[in-house]
């Protein structure tokens, strides 16, 4: 029996001490991985400071546009870098017009300091477009679809259901117009008004942007701005882009006008935070948390990116977004 128990315990102890020295292991790898990543990443590796040499910056705009701060920030980044022009390359259906707007001033600012071409790869509509225009020169493939000129506001009305299943919803308001419209009830005309108002003010800033950087007079501007888009080769006599193209295209336009030389390397510049798309020391940090036991912990990481997604699609208020699906 003290045999047994000896056995028992001696094999207790082992399994620790190998539990221990495989999460040891697992987070060196992680420290590694990541030191390693982080040097990739960090402004020395890539020829940012002042002693490294010239590149083009390949920045991508691609899904919903909404308010983020990290974006502005890695654009400040390359504001200041050894960057000798920014091609920016867009796939957007836009999002928030406060979002955009943020874009676009975020990469003007950029633009005050070095040659900005935007290509359109395949949609720049709505808040899109918008950060589209933050370019000198605009170059769209034939079959991209540009503009969508318009500002949404958009809520459900699910007061006829609850009415059908005997749910009243009641409101203790400090005025008429707060919290309208809701969905829990039906639209006053004076919240109705207030709503176009704001809706109508959006508009006018997103086509007085789009007079001043297209260079449109008021025929002009009237032809674009009934918020259809437009392939590429239709914006080109509508004056909504300068060329069709590719990044090539880009590329040979920086060379001539610009004068950068053709050799330039290209990089590309992330607007994530520098670790964020490594998804495998999410993954390895998950492990290592599995093996001693925080599983639920390891069920949070793992899902963190899925969490993330979702909230993406949560846009609140006036929307630049063009969308099949958003126009019925």
């Amino acid at each position: 029996m003290s045999l047994d128990s000896d056995a028992i315990v001696d094999r207790r102890r082992m399994r620790r001490k190998l539990t221990f020295w495989r999460v040891l292991t697992v987070l060196v790898l992680i420290a590694a991985v990541g030191f390693g990543a982080a040097r990739l990443a960090a402004p020395d590796a890539m020829g940012l400071t002042p002693g490294g040499s010239a590149f083009i910056a390949r920045v991508k705009i691609e899904g919903l546009i909404r308010n983020d701060d990290e974006r502005v920030e890695a654009l400040e980044r390359l504001r200041k870098s050894n960057a000798r022009a920014v091609v920016v390359r867009i796939d957007s259906p836009g999002g928030t017009v406060a979002g955009s707007e943020q874009l676009y001033t975020a990469l003007r600012r950029v633009a005050a300091e070095k040659p900005v071409v935007v290509v359109v790869d395949g949609l720049a509509a709505s808040g899109g477009y918008i950060a589209a225009m933050a370019g000198e020169q605009i170059i769209a493939r034939d079959a991209a679809l540009v503009g969508s000129i318009g500002v949404l506001f958009q809520y459900p009305e699910v007061y006829p259901l609850l009415e059908k299943v005997g749910v009243k919803m009641e409101f203790i308001r400090s005025a008429p117009l707060k919290a309208a419209p809701n969905g829990f009830e039906p639209t006053s005309p004076e919240a109705r008004k207030a709503i176009e108002s704001i809706v109508q003010d959006s508009f006018d800033w997103f086509k007085a942007l789009v007079r001043e950087r297209r260079k449109l007079d008021d025929a002009q501007l009237g032809a674009v701005s009934d918020g259809r888009v437009f392939t590429g080769r239709q914006s080109m006599p509508l004056k909504l882009v300068d060329m069709l193209g590719d990044e090539r295209t880009a590329l040979e336009w920086l060379q001539k006008e610009k004068g950068i030389d053709a050799g330039t390397r290209i990089t590309d510049w992330s607007l994530k935070p520098r670790l964020s798309d490594l998804p495998f020391l999410h993954l390895a940090a998950a492990g290592a948390l599995d093996v001693i036991g925080l599983s639920s912990v390891a069920r949070r990481i793992e899902t963190s990116g899925m969490i993330q997604t979702i909230e993406r699609l949560n846009l609140d208020g006036l929307l630049a977004l063009w969308h099949p699906s958003s126009q019925n």
